[in-house]
């Protein structure tokens, strides 16, 4: 069975409720959120499994790994109504997809951002019950499946705290520190999209503590360095490429390690007056590139995300991964960089 096939056997009920107009729309805007994507996250833990030399059968890892890009829907599609985002790698999310339903729907105006929350929030809902639910009935033993519940409730609550933290954060007139702003993007991304897969692949294999503890380690690291890569290549990077509006983050206010770095420099009274401004433009923000780059913003966060790489790389080194794991992942979900600065080999 297909990765998509195991998701779409997951999320289709087996009773379908009588109001089928609303059900079926929630069926399509969760389609749309599973559709596409790198699915590096059940990569991970079918590939982690493996290197252990797991003797699960294919079809209790897939439904475990299965969860994960689940649990990454229901994320994405929550992130993007906080966000109030629309589009998603390039087409619309899940959010923009009800939006388009509400004008079919002729909803009156005033009443299409309702429209909009209700249907994306209840399709996240879905998405994040079938990724319990994928666990719950993946058929390993008690004790296995019990542990995965154990990580997967980690996670949840890992994720959740990130996410509000992040908002506080970028409502907040105060800029945080370094390590507040490298805690959110550990708990909002490194947690569930790096550490969950592959302590789940370990766990699956029957590995050691120590092992899936150190899995999570180097999780750990390999999430903080993908997401300053992300908020790097969010600003900098083509949309095309990226499937992210350049102007998103900083109409938001994100209160990202890279504006943490560059609040601390002589550049910062220029770029302030424009961070959360939702009417920034495109001339404006090219100046604040301009400027992340001359006073050593960008360079330092993508040095950073590199020494977090390296570490990833030595830890995985150690346990005899580099070769099965790191290095395939880099590709899989860095795209062919394994570096984030200009020239990297």
């Amino acid at each position: 069975m297909s990765l998509q096939d195991e998701l779409d056997d997951l999320v289709i009920p087996t009773r379908v409720p009588d109001l089928s107009r609303d059900h079926d729309a929630l069926m399509a805007a969760v389609e749309v959120g599973t559709s596409g994507g790198k699915r590096f996250r059940p990569w991970l833990v079918t590939t982690v499994h493996t290197a252990f030399t797991g003797a699960q059968p294919e079809s209790v890892v897939d439904r475990a790994a299965a969860a994960t890009e689940l649990l990454h829907t229901a994320f994405v599609v929550h992130d993007d109504v906080i966000d109030n985002d629309d589009t998603r790698r390039g087409r619309p999310s899940v959010p923009g997809w009800f939006r388009a339903d509400a004008v079919a729907l002729d909803t009156a105006p005033d009443d299409q951002d309702t429209y909009t929350r209700a249907g994306a929030i209840l399709a996240g809902d879905l998405a994040l019950a079938a990724a319990i639910r994928a666990v719950a009935t993946c058929g390993a033993d008690v004790r296995t499946t019990a542990r995965l519940l154990d990580l997967l409730d980690d996670t949840l609550h890992a994720s959740a705290a990130g996410e509000l933290a992040d908002v506080r954060l970028a409502l907040s007139p105060r800029m945080p520190d370094a390590q507040e702003a490298l805690a959110v993007a550990e708990h909002k991304t490194a947690v569930y999209s790096f550490v969950l897969p592959m302590q789940a692949g370990a766990v699956l294999a029957g590995a050691t503590e120590e092992h899936v503890a150190a899995l999570g380690e180097i999780g750990r690291c390999l999430g903080i360095a993908f997401q300053l890569r992300d908020d790097v290549r969010g600003i900098f990077g083509d949309p095309v490429d990226t499937g992210k509006d350049r102007l998103g983050d900083l109409r938001e206010g994100k209160r990202t390690p890279l504006m943490v770095h560059a609040s601390q420099t002589s550049s910062w009274p220029r770029i302030a007056p424009h961070l959360g401004d939702p009417h920034l433009t495109e001339t404006t923000a090219a100046t604040i590139r301009e400027l992340l780059e001359s006073c050593g913003s960008r360079g330092y966060i993508e040095e950073l995300a590199d020494q977090h790489l390296e570490i990833a790389r030595e830890q995985s080194r150690s346990l005899g991964l580099e070769a099965a794991l790191l290095e395939p992942l880099l590709t899989h979900a860095w795209g062919d960089v394994p570096s984030t600065r200009a020239g990297a080999a």
